[in-house]
């Protein structure tokens, strides 16, 4: 009996879309024997390609940012930004592919030439998230296209419609079939496809539980490219703000947009003990109007649901972990609905909670920590494995500097939020959150490797030390 996937919308707990079970062996061999034409095709015929999927998105985003609002709940103005940022990815992996990975040619010794070019590494696999289930895994493949690899995507099991609609959109655009491949399943499927022979690597976004599990595994298999890129328990510290209802609509931004379901979003706010009230006072006021609600309401509502019931559990107990621990609840993580993933945004003073997980909570749930000075605060930035995004609201440039200097991140902001990355500029962490292989703009770094060649039109050979004397030889 074949296997069915089936998804649903976290909103209604209704199932809107099935499909069978996709075979690894048949997708990679589809993409393996479609790897050479693509690659040997010129650049220009891949950018022109890719120039006609976006503008294929782009005919088709009302129904895409649908489709995206429906599976993953999150809002529908939310799901429009998302397929733009599709869109917008092609022309910025274009740049990007032209400064990181462009042709250069200089002179070498004795009138050779030397040329630096770059080749695909083959057949990569994409895994891909379902917080973000277009954009992440299309800043995976847009740039590794480009490079001339295939590309087997097996999108999250919790957004399979998504990526198929994504992969159907680039074969509309004359992308060739076995160039894109998409692989429907559940994790049975990604370990499968992880671990397939007929893989040069594999593109991963998702937890850190995970990437450390593909880590070791593709320890053993240094000639493929690995890029892992990870969660986040993201530090936000608020110090000598002085406008705070605009540090606090930052904080909130910060810690609730996507329902918290953003691996950027700030986990723990950091504040000067004794002026946290300060601050308080107008985020409270945020929180309270944040509507939280169907993606598709009137008015449209900040927050939507977490991606499902297990998703709402375990978020539920891990806040009522923290709780039993000693934490102080200002505003409780509440679910309207039993049967539905609807959690409103929570704030919890954890300062006094001793042992605290340094976990992700994928969800929106605020920790509160107080310390007594800009050293404590650096600190508490640092106490955790992860180091994907920071940020300082409040003091000046030699404040600022300090804590850049000394926060362990690959995204430090000032002033702005812990989730306000820039497409068109790196992206990615240190510690359990990547594994030094940043995407979005260089992501053409893992996507082709250079080669060096020293070239000449002449043979010119000879050795002139260490070979004995021919007339010697002779003798």
């Amino acid at each position: 009996m074949t296997e069915i996937l089936v998804s649903t919308e976290p909103a209604t707990g209704a199932a809107i879309w099935e499909s069978p079970i996709g075979d690894v062996e048949t997708e990679v061999a589809a993409a393996r024997a479609a790897f050479p034409a693509w690659a040997a095709e010129p650049l220009a015929v891949r950018t022109e390609a890719l120039r006609r999927f976006a503008n294929t998105v782009r005919a088709h985003q009302a129904e895409f940012a649908d489709l995206i609002a429906r599976e993953t709940g999150k809002p529908l103005w939310e799901a429009t930004t998302e397929v733009e940022a599709v869109v917008n990815k092609v022309d910025i992996s274009i740049n990007a592919y032209s400064e990181r990975s462009a042709q250069h040619r200089f002179e070498g010794a004795m009138g050779a030439k030397v040329a630096l070019r770059h080749k695909p590494h083959g057949v990569l696999a994409v895994l891909g998230p379902y917080n973000f289930p277009a954009h992440l895994p299309n800043g995976h493949i847009v740039p590794a296209l480009l490079a001339g690899n295939a590309v087997v995507f097996k999108p999250s099991e919790k957004t399979p419609a998504t990526g198929q609609i994504l992969v159907k959109l680039f074969h509309e655009a004359g992308i060739p079939e076995g160039v894109v491949r998409c692989l429907i399943g559940g994790a049975e499927q990604g370990k499968a496809l992880a671990a397939h022979p007929g893989i040069d690597g594999l593109l991963f976004t998702g937890s850190a539980r995970a990437g450390v599990s593909l880590h070791k595994q593709f320890a053993e298999t240094p000639q493929k490219i690995l890029a892992l890129e990870m969660g986040g328990n993201n530090p936000i510290a608020v110090w000598d703000a002085g406008d705070m209802e605009a540090a606090a609509a930052i904080v909130a931004q910060s810690a609730f947009l996507s329902a918290g379901q953003r691996c950027s979003n700030a986990r723990r706010l950091i504040v000067k003990d004794g002026t946290e009230e300060k601050l308080l006072k107008p985020l409270l006021k945020i929180v309270d109007r944040i509507i939280v609600g169907d993606p598709h309401a009137k008015p449209a509502p900040f927050m939507g649901p977490v991606i499902d019931n297990q998703a709402a559990e375990q978020l539920q107990a891990a806040y009522a972990s923290l709780v039993a621990k000693g934490a102080t609840v200002i505003r409780a993580l509440e679910r309207r609905d039993p049967a539905l993933p609807f959690l409103s945004p929570a704030i919890l003073d954890v300062t006094d909670v001793a042992d605290r997980p340094d976990e992700e909570l994928f969800g929106p749930v605020l920790q509160i920590i107080r310390v007594p000075d800009f050293d404590a605060a650096l600190a508490e930035a640092n106490n955790t494995a992860y180091g994907l995004s920071a940020a300082l609201i409040g003091g000046g440039p030699e404040l600022f500097e300090r804590f850049w200097t000394f926060v362990h991140a690959g995204v430090i902001n000032w002033n702005k939020p812990t989730n306000g990355a820039p497409s068109n500029a790196p992206f990615g962490g240190v510690g359990l959150s990547g594994n030094h292989r940043p995407s979005a703009y260089y992501a053409a770094d893992y996507c082709a490797y250079p080669v060096v060649s020293s070239e000449a039109e002449q043979i010119r050979g000879a050795i002139t030390t260490g070979l004995r004397d021919p007339v010697t030889l002779e003798g």
